[in-house]
């Protein structure tokens, strides 16, 4: 009898493009995130780079597939990180890939931890600019210790993506004035 052995499942991650502006139509929010994505890329000479994270043990993709796919239609340029990276690995990505900021998930409690290991690893790195943002499921109470510790901004349940979208160019245009 022989024994096979397999190495940990890497996901394949994937987007698409083009169904979150099919589905929200045209209306004033789009409209004013398409033009200050297009004031910022006149300023900066390129567009918004997000890189999308899913940090520590949590599997759980879907939600951050959707708010990565939204970004990108909205005008983000937009990577997506895979499945159970260390904060370490996402600010290396993060670094390499010279994204504006990141948006990390985690369904798991470990968003008082991580959060701040990620800050540090951007620190490490001397790429402090690189603006980080949380998303999900998120109790109210954790807020205050996740803005203390490094979180620009934090989205939950409901969101709307272009106000989400319009506040993270708020700031990283507050960030590069």
């Amino acid at each position: 009898m022989h024994t096979r052995v397999f190495g940990r499942h890497k996901a394949t991650i994937r987007s698409i493009s083009g169904v979150y502006s099919k589905e929200f139509g045209e209306n004033q929010e789009l409209a004013k995130v398409h033009q200050m994505i297009q004031s910022f890329e006149q300023r900066e000479g390129r567009r918004p780079r997000m890189m999308v994270a899913k940090i520590g043990q949590d599997g759980h993709d879907r939600g951050a597939k959707v708010v990565a796919t939204a970004f990108a239609d909205l005008g983000f340029d937009v990577d997506i990180g895979a499945l159970f990276q260390t904060p370490g690995e996402v600010a290396k990505q993060a670094v390499e890939n010279d994204a504006h900021v990141i948006g990390m998930s985690t369904k798991d409690l470990g968003l008082q931890t991580l959060l701040p290991e990620l800050v540090k690893e951007l620190k490490n790195l001397d790429r402090e600019d690189i603006m980080v943002v949380v998303g999900g499921v998120i109790p109210a109470q954790d807020y205050d210790y996740l803005y203390k510790h490094g979180a620009s901004a934090i989205f939950g349940p409901g969101t709307v993506i272009p106000i989400a979208a319009q506040k993270v160019i708020e700031e990283l245009d507050r960030r590069h004035a």
